[in-house]
């Protein structure tokens, strides 16, 4: 890559002879760059292809967290009665669901996504 100034005094980029001009927004980059156009990279990592099964893990665990429990106390205050509990103590343990919920799926997430990296799985 080389830097020249244009009359007005402007730094303009000039491509050296190993980098290609691509049209801008095409996902395409020149030869000596990161990415491809298949949108995966040169360094070896891959292309972002979707949510994948922890994606969805966790959109899962969201919409049970944001809107089943407190719907189900909103709705049903005395779900948890039918296990033995009173109004107060459906209170106290319906939240911790999407708490548990919440941390078993961090915990998954984390120990996946380093055993991705060390090349275990």
């Amino acid at each position: 890559m080389s830097a020249e100034t244009d009359p007005d005094g402007k730094a303009v980029h000039t491509p050296d002879a190993g980098e290609s001009v691509t049209a801008e927004g095409d996902g395409a980059t020149a030869t000596d760059g990161a990415t491809t156009t298949d949108g995966a990279s040169e360094t070896g990592e891959p292309a972002a292809d979707g949510f994948g099964r922890r994606g969805w893990a966790l959109t899962a665990a969201l919409f049970t967290c944001v809107l089943v429990i407190p719907g189900i106390i909103y709705v049903y205050p005395y779900a948890a009665g039918s296990f033995g509990l009173t109004f107060f103590g459906t209170y106290l343990v319906l939240p911790l669901i999407p708490a548990v919920l919440l941390g078993l799926i961090a915990v998954w997430s984390m120990t996946a996504a380093t055993a991705d990296r060390d090349g275990t799985n």
